[in-house]
């Protein structure tokens, strides 16, 4: 496949995806009620289907949630000119905040019922610079330990042409969800 043409799947899975989040519960807080009794992977899932509400960042930032599977999760997101900082780069926070998201999410796909996290580390690459010409990226977070108090995960930010623009790892800590 050519770069264009998986921009342009890149693209058309965003856009089907994003849709189906904004139509469903939209940006906002999951109620705990609605996650009582589901694993961290069935809340993923929750959220990319429309079930559950996905992140106001994601919004403000514009990015969303593609793809989850168990250990995995893949965020896209293309850097507009209002996530430049004064000397005309995209700010280290978007990076920072999109690798974050892939990371925690990967994490929390392996979750058990009662079982929450909460990022400890994170040290985050920049390798090449983005644009708003960049074209969709996308940060790819995997899972490399889930330990039942501590977990870690490395995630990629690339091109649709396969191209590295950073890259990060965490550390997690995981411990019971108290009761409500």
């Amino acid at each position: 496949m050519t770069t264009e043409e998986t921009q342009a799947l890149w693209m058309q899975q965003y856009d089907a995806i994003a849709q189906r989040m904004k139509s469903g519960a939209g940006p906002g807080l999951a109620n705990p009620a609605d996650i009582a009794g589901l694993t961290g992977l069935q809340q993923m899932q929750a959220m990319l289907d429309g079930t559950l509400p996905y992140a106001h960042i994601a919004h403000t930032l514009d990015f969303s949630l593609v793809e989850v599977s168990e250990g995995r999760a893949v965020f896209q997101g293309q850097p507009q000119l209002k996530h430049y900082n004064p000397l005309g780069s995209v700010h280290g926070g978007w990076y920072a905040t999109l690798l974050d998201s892939a990371l925690g999410c990967a994490v929390h796909t392996t979750l058990p019922l009662g079982r929450g996290y909460t990022t400890a580390e994170l040290g985050v690459n920049i390798v090449r610079a983005a644009s708003h010409k960049s074209g969709p990226l996308r940060a790819i977070g995997t899972v490399l330990h889930a330990g039942r108090q501590l977990a870690t995960a490395e995630a990629r930010i690339v091109g649709a042409d396969g191209k590295l623009y950073a890259h990060a790892t965490t550390t997690c800590l995981v411990f019971e969800v108290p009761a409500r």
